[in-house]
This record gives structure tokens, C-alpha cells and sequence, in this order.
């Protein structure tokens, strides 16, 4: 349980515009001790354009694994934290596979790879919260291809990114019975990537994300769940198989080259138990 009466701190991925800085601004009108994560220098400049020039940035571009590194590093000095808020995300347009200086496909590790990284080299907080996909109902893992070599479709790149993210949090989850992980859909947001057309407002879209950073009522303090609307939801089965986490998670070990802590290298209010990937 958080103490809301004290000075939390709080990392938000994603957050120099769009609903990641609004998630932020939320959190810090809450009185939580917000760190906001900018892609480069231009983008540092615009959160504290946005938040004040003293606002703590840290910088990474999540589709390089050198530099999601470099960003767990600032991440730690400015620890630790109470509360991770996994934000940030992209979407392909093109009809090429993208891929990245690391000969990832950009999807699969802006989207999944790099919020592992992260995950594994900063300091589990208290709460984490990935901001997943209801695109994930019609991603179909194929664990043989996650990179879409065979067939690329940006679509479908991004929904099975999104699968394998939602996948990864309901596995840390089960890692770490201690903490309270979930996963939440904040709805189809007018914002950069989904436009104008969209029907929700940044506002609205920020608020389960916001709710399960912070809320003390029990709904938000159960953990291993997807959520939209401040509920429970179950868009994709796969998500919920302990076998498929078990999968995705040895994956993401593989493409990283980052092994998740074990349970007890974890704060001590986490009883995170042994076995499976990471051990």
C-alpha cells in the first residue's frame, strides 16, 4: 500500500508529450515526485518546457539497448522509486520492418524489449504499471517469429508487441507476489500516434493508469490484472498463460542479454519466489 501522505516518487516512461506527460502532470498534481523520460535532447527540452525547467528528466532512446541502459543507470541514481509507470510506445506506419541499431524489429523493442530492460536494471519499486493495448484481441504470438521476418504487417507487429508486454507484466506479477503489477488499455487517445479522431482525452485516457499508480482503495491494489476503465479486463488469453509468459520472458532474456533479479536481490517487502525465467 502506498502512503500517499508521503513525498512518493514516481518514473514515467514516455512522458515528454502526449499521455505519458499527462499521466506525469496528474501524478504530480497529486503531490508525487514525478521523473519524466525524454527520447533525446529535443525532447528533454520540451518537458521542462512543459514542467519547469528543474523537472528530473532522464534520457534513453528505447530502441537502442545501449541507451535503455544508459537510461536505467540515470533512472537508479535518482531513485529509488515508489512507483514505474511503462509508457512509452510506438507504432510503425511504413509498409518496411523496421529495425534498430540493434537488429531488433523497432516495434518488439520499443514496446516490449525495452520496458523488460528497464525492468530488470532499476530497482523494482512498489507499483508498476505497463500501458498495454486493446489492439492486443487480435494479436496471434507466434514465439518462433516475434520479429515478423517471415511476414510483416505493421498492424500486426504492434498488436502482438502490445500481447507480449501485456504477457511480460502478468509474468512479473507472478515473479513478484510482493509488489502490484498490472497492465491497463487506456482507451483509443487523441494523441500523436492515434489523431484527432480518437475519442477520449488525454485527460481520460491518463485516468486508470493514474488510479492503479496511486489509488489505496483495493481495486487498485490488486495486482497480475489488465485493466480499462478501472476494471479488470481479459482481451487476449494467451496474456493469462503462465506458459506463454514463461516463453515471452525467455525471449526477451535472449534479445536483451538481461536476466530479471531474483526474488530475493528484490526489496524485502517483495517474497518473490525462485524457478522459471530469471533464475
Amino acid at each position: 500500500m502506498l502512503d500517499v501522505t508521503a513525498p512518493t516518487r514516481v518514473l514515467v516512461t514516455g512522458s515528454s508529450d502526449g499521455i505519458g506527460a499527462e499521466i506525469a502532470d496528474q501524478l504530480a498534481a497529486r503531490g508525487m515526485s514525478v521523473v519524466r523520460h525524454a527520447r533525446n535532447a529535443e525532447r528533454v527540452a520540451q518537458c521542462r518546457e512543459h514542467a519547469g525547467p528543474g523537472a528530473p528528466v532522464v534520457v534513453g532512446d528505447l530502441a537502442s539497448l545501449e541507451s535503455t541502459r544508459a537510461m536505467a543507470d540515470q533512472a537508479t541514481r535518482l531513485g529509488p522509486f515508489d512507483v514505474i509507470v511503462h509508457n512509452a510506445g510506438w507504432a510503425p506506419t511504413g509498409a518496411d520492418r523496421p529495425v534498430t541499431v540493434d537488429g531488433i524489429e523497432q516495434t518488439l523493442q520499443v514496446n516490449a524489449v525495452a520496458p523488460y530492460l528497464l525492468s530488470a536494471l532499476i530497482p523494482l519499486p512498489r507499483r508498476l504499471v505497463y500501458v498495454s493495448s486493446d489492439s492486443i484481441r487480435h494479436a496471434r504470438l507466434d514465439l518462433t517469429d516475434l520479429q515478423h521476418e517471415r511476414e510483416w504487417d505493421p498492424a500486426r507487429a504492434y498488436a502482438d508487441s502490445k500481447l507480449v508486454l501485456t504477457a511480460f507484466a502478468l509474468f512479473m506479477a507472478r515473479r513478484y507476489p510482493g509488489l502490484t503489477v498490472n497492465a491497463v488499455h487506456p482507451g483509443w487517445v487523441r494523441s500523436k500516434m492515434s489523431g484527432d479522431v480518437a475519442p477520449l482525452s488525454l485527460s481520460e485516457g491518463a485516468d486508470t493508469p493514474v488510479w492503479l499508480a496511486c489509488a489505496d482503495d483495493p481495486g487498485a491494489r490488486v495486482s497480475g490484472e489488465l485493466f480499462h476503465e478501472r476494471s479488470p479486463v481479459r482481451y487476449n488469453e494467451a496474456a493469462h498463460d503462465p506458459a506463454t509468459q514463461d516463453a515471452v520472458v525467455r525471449a526477451l532474456e535472449a534479445l536483451s542479454g538481461v536476466r530479471l533479479p531474483r526474488g530475493q536481490e528484490t526489496p524485502v517487502r517483495d517474497q518473490g519466489q525462485g524457478g522459471g525465467p530469471g533464475d
